[in-house]
């Protein structure tokens, strides 16, 4: 036995460092979900003692209202070992570091990180308590807690920790991050208090628990496709062994094997519209499920929803969505397959400046390209006549045709084929956010060729089209499936990356 291998086989506590070493990445992950258990325990008995007769917590107790930390030693010996993998690699030797939220949710993705590490590099696993506190709102469940006991938000964050926005940065994914002079160096893009705050945005926009978010995500701009999504996922229940259970908006659940008409009772009785933009979660026993977010119309939405579902760490989401089209030789129910975006949406100009180019990811095309086809039937030049590729003109004013003697320039130059509020957005979220991503639009009106939404030709589209093409997004993501580390693509990495994907 080598001497890594006896370091890892032993667990040893640095009680000057309050670290101790894990012998395996489950050892580590199930001693975070122990800190964290105890911590999130701790703050929330010392609330409620509070709000129940103004007992302020010791010094021993605020010593445990902290984040669990993890980190990676890695102390190189010669030649960095060689590998294709986009993420789970090294190539500086240190210390790596990140604070830890909910660490027994997140422990497949910790463990997917965390194996190949210790299988293809010399490292040592850490995990200790942080110097982070976690604020008092992230183990508050409801809010009701506070109802009726006179105390004040503004007093409880005098006394226990309180959200402090300046904490949640993106610095890391932005490449703002100090690496020359970092230390310890960063693990993952994002810490634990960045992943509390949109863990709590999310079911906030939402309307469900983020735990029943699914790494295979859907976005779309019409509630349309939120029908054809439920009626999905209730006959997959039926006939598909994969899916357990349907969540709707209110967490609202469908369990598998539900008689139909109690089925239907709930999901009639969905308050959907009560959420800014609700979710839909189609959930599989081994946690690789399909997620659909209606994220409604504009950049805005858009960015909002995703700078959130990234720290949940999806596999893919793909835009599916509606989209005018440019060209005369367009038809209403045409697709789109956005293989370059022009974005006009100024929404992320200062972070992903409109001049960076966001690169189509072939994995992603081949997928869309190839579902469209098992989908509609149709082959070589008949899916060619239904499937244009092309560049796809992201506006972030819906009434851009009143400026189309200034836009058509740019238009002409650019070559688009298409142009929504949304897609540019999304693609340039997930090149940002490393977040694997691709755009398969549906054409709904060319307003350049006076054929607009009228409400009798609308509702014939609607009925034809949506079906198939929610269809087709989720065959792609049934492809994508198969192909993860390829999917992971090292064109989303930068100079400077932390090792977690």
């Amino acid at each position: 036995m080598n001497g890594c291998q006896i370091r890892r086989t032993l667990i040893v506590t640095r009680n000057t460092e309050r670290f101790t070493v894990a012998a395996t990445p489950e050892a580590a992950v199930e001693h975070l979900a122990s800190l964290h258990d105890r911590a999130t325990a701790a703050l929330s008995q010392a609330l409620k003692r509070y709000l129940k007769d103004r007992t302020e917590p010791s010094a021993a107790e605020r010593e445990l209202f902290r984040y669990p930390v993890l980190r990676v030693v890695y102390q190189s010996h010669g030649e960095v070992p060689s590998t294709t993998r986009a993420y789970a690699k090294l190539q500086l030797p240190g210390t790596y570091s990140v604070t830890v939220t909910q660490p027994a949710a997140f422990g497949k993705y910790l463990l997917e990180q965390l194996r190949p590490l210790v299988r293809d590099f010399d490292v040592t696993l850490e995990v200790g308590v942080s110097e982070q506190d976690i604020p008092y709102p992230y183990v508050v469940d409801q809010g009701d807690e506070l109802a009726g006991t006179g105390v004040t938000a503004a007093e409880l964050a005098r006394v226990f920790p309180s959200t402090d926005l300046s904490a949640a940065t993106d610095a890391i994914a932005d490449g703002l991050y100090d690496w020359a002079h970092a230390d310890p160096l960063p693990l993952a893009l994002f810490d634990a208090a960045r992943v509390d705050f949109s863990l709590r945005r999310l079911v906030h926009y939402t309307g469900s628990d983020w735990r029943h978010v699914q790494p295979w995500i859907l976005l779309t701009n019409y509630h349309r496709y939120v029908d054809q999504f439920v009626a999905h996922g209730l006959e997959q229940l039926q006939n598909d062994p994969r899916f357990v259970r349907l969540v709707m908006p209110g967490n609202v659940v469908i369990e598998k094997g539900m008689d139909n008409g109690e089925a239907q009772a709930l999901v009639a009785g969905v308050v959907w519209h009560r959420y800014q933009m609700p979710a839909y979660h189609l959930i599989a026993a081994d946690g690789d499920g399909v997620t659909l977010v209606n994220i409604g119309v504009g950049p805005s939405n858009a960015k909002n929803i995703t700078d959130h579902l990234a720290v949940l760490r999806p596999h893919c989401w793909l835009m599916i969505g509606h989209c005018g089209g440019l060209r005369q030789s367009q038809t209403i129910g045409d697709y789109v397959l956005a293989h370059a975006y022009m974005r006009r949406d100024g929404i992320l100009d200062r972070l992903v400046p409109p001049h960076i180019p966001i690169p189509a990811l072939a994995e992603v095309q081949m997928a869309l390209q190839e579902a469209a086809a098992q989908v509609t039937g149709e082959h070589g030049d008949q899916l060619k006549k239904r499937l244009r590729t092309g560049t796809v003109l992201t506006y972030d004013d819906r009434n851009w045709e009143l400026r189309w003697a200034q836009e058509r320039p740019l238009i002409n130059l650019s070559r688009a084929v298409a142009v929504d509020m949304e897609s540019g957005t999304i693609a340039a979220q997930g090149y940002r956010l490393r977040v694997p991503y691709g755009t398969l639009l549906c054409v709904s009106d060319k307003p350049l060729h006076s054929e607009i939404k009228l409400p009798g030709s609308a509702n014939a589209f609607y009925n034809r089209a949506v079906s198939q093409h929610l269809k087709i997004g989720i065959a792609a993501l049934d492809l994508l499936r198969t192909q993860l580390n390829a999917l992971h693509s090292r064109k989303l990495r930068s100079f400077d990356e932390p090792p977690f994907r």
